[in-house]
């Protein structure tokens, strides 16, 4: 009876805490519901976007609304893996003058991660976020350590600067759960931005939520039921953008270099479970699922260089995927 009283609760909860962020973050709701999504399945994010949108800001409010312990890490073309997991430094003991081997932690271990501008840095030290981010531990010296949950890395991504970049392989790509799209402020909203910089920036909402509150709501929703005719369709969305499958339409064969493998899939069931958990629904429908694959699919799928000539991007085919892509009917 608790757990089908918090489930309840899921939707009251989520609201506080998007009228929280809105005290902070002007404008980007989309943003900021796809990403509450995110946290809720505890999967990492990719946020897009020029300088100056926010994307710090909102992060580092997030973690503070639901009293995560939060790390920001700057990387830069010098970063080093052991700047991001840790390393081992001779220590001389004060007592015993004796010296012995120590693990000083590096900022991964901590509950919410902010990789700042994670394409400035060498694959060298991104692939140092690999086994954090798809096993929540890493391993040190030939030690195994575990990360504490929840764990979460929101990765942010400029868009307009390539030079002194890496682009992220797919292999890492495939690690975030969503990539998200942070564009312009309307009008409006620039305007309360710009007249009401100072309150925005030293105004701080506290804890709304709780980590327990966090793991207790995630748990919750990776038992959600699920309709059969849900899960194909989440299924004939990724299997759509394999141009060599059988079932893929015509313009993926024509655009597509590789399509999405099954995580994709499982983000997509995840992302609808949380997104209907957050609207009081009790099990997610195949529109939850439509509604979450623009940010689920777009950077796993790979365009050749014919879409490359004709300016078609992943954002594109993802669009014209879900107008074609017919719902199972219940």
């Amino acid at each position: 009876m608790d757990d089908l009283k918090q489930f309840d609760q899921i939707a009251s909860r989520a609201a506080e805490l998007k009228q929280a962020l809105g005290e902070v973050i002007v404008g980007q709701e989309d943003i900021v519901q796809t990403l509450l999504v995110a946290m809720f399945c505890q999967g990492h994010s990719l946020v897009v976007g020029v300088p100056g949108l926010a994307k710090t800001l909102l992060v580092r409010t997030l973690a503070e609304a639901m009293d995560l312990t939060f790390r920001r890490i700057q990387f830069t073309p010098d970063l080093m893996p052991s700047d991001i997991l840790g390393t081992e430094l001779l220590q001389e003991d004060p007592a015993t003058g004796r010296r012995e081997l120590r693990f000083i932690h590096g900022p991964i271990f901590a509950q919410m991660i902010l990789a700042d501008e994670i394409n400035r840095t060498p694959p060298k030290t991104q692939a140092a976020l690999l086994e954090a981010m798809a096993e929540r531990q890493v391993t040190v010296a030939g030690q195994t350590l575990h990360l504490e949950e929840p764990f979460v890395v929101v990765a942010t991504q400029n868009p307009i600067e390539q030079e002194g970049t890496y682009p992220l392989p797919e292999a890492q790509l495939d690690r975030f759960m969503f990539s998200l799209w942070m564009d312009y402020p309307s009008r409006q909203e620039e305007i309360r931005i710009v007249s009401q910089m100072h309150r925005i920036a030293s105004h701080r909402i506290g804890h709304v939520f709780t980590c327990e509150e966090l793991l207790t709501i995630s748990r919750l929703i990776k038992q959600m039921p699920v309709s059969e005719h849900v899960v194909s369709y989440a299924v004939d969305l990724v299997r759509h953008t394999r141009p060599d499958d059988a079932s893929a339409w015509p313009a993926a064969r024509k655009y597509i270099a590789w399509g999405a493998g099954p995580r994709a899939g499982q983000c997509l069931i995840q992302g609808a479970c949380a997104l209907a958990a957050m609207e009081g629904q009790p099990t997610p429908g195949c529109d939850h699922v439509k509604r979450v694959a623009q940010a689920v699919l777009r950077h796993r799928v790979v365009v050749n260089y014919a879409a490359t000539g004709e300016n078609i991007t992943a954002r594109h085919i993802v669009n014209d995927l879900l107008a074609i892509v017919k719902q199972p009917q219940y």
